[in-house]
């Protein structure tokens, strides 16, 4: 790392990388438009990345490990199930960020042919499933939620989420974002034995 180069301003770099993805797809990114983004020069991207594809790779897990910061405090929360359940169902929603969304639906086509890629979102998806079904899981036990199997109500589930997001943020205009919600919501609520007023 050069003198003066800070984790902060690495931080910067790989959040100005995952804003210029996310506008521009990571097909037709150039690292000539992130340095310009960033107001550094290609020189410094590639010595500090080395190439394009690890710098599309670090830019990607920054942005996974922001929400696997969301995921861990969603499930650090000591509230009960169903409280919980809803904020999850709100962060994870397929009406958030249309750049967020841009960007993991990118992600996941360039994961075809990146193993980096694949790695780190499969790992966040992984990790998004074990804390809903974790959340399940308490609230079957604690009898709030009747689900016979919560491993696969939260495969489900999250196909569900990630189905409509990628019909949401590449068909926009198809579907209200009220009945986007309803939509999860009513398939949350068969799920776990809940009323959609529940949600």
């Amino acid at each position: 790392m050069t003198p003066g180069f800070s984790r902060l301003r690495r931080e910067d770099l790989l959040k100005t990388a995952c804003d210029v993805i996310a506008e521009r797809g990571f097909g037709h990114t150039r690292t000539l438009d992130i340095a310009r983004a960033a107001g550094v020069s290609q020189a410094l991207l590639f010595y500090h990345f080395e190439t394009k594809d690890r710098l599309f790779a670090q830019a990607f897990d920054y942005a996974a490990r922001q929400h696997r910061d969301t995921l861990e405090e969603i499930e650090r929360l000591e509230r009960p199930p169903l409280d919980r359940l809803r904020t999850l169902l709100r962060r994870c929603s397929p009406n958030g960020s249309p750049d967020g969304w841009r960007l993991w639906i990118d992600a996941w086509a360039e994961a075809m042919r990146s193993r980096d890629l694949e790695e780190i979102s499969r790992r966040l998806d992984e990790q998004g499933r074990t804390v809903l079904r974790g959340i399940i899981q308490d609230g079957v036990d604690s009898g709030d939620f009747v689900c016979a199997d919560p491993e696969d109500a939260s495969w489900r589930i999250f196909s569900l989420i990630d189905g409509l997001a990628i019909h949401n943020h590449v068909h926009p205009h198809t579907l209200s974002r009220r009945r986007i919600n309803h939509l999860v919501r009513t398939a949350a609520a068969m799920e776990l034995g809940l009323s959609v007023a529940d949600l």
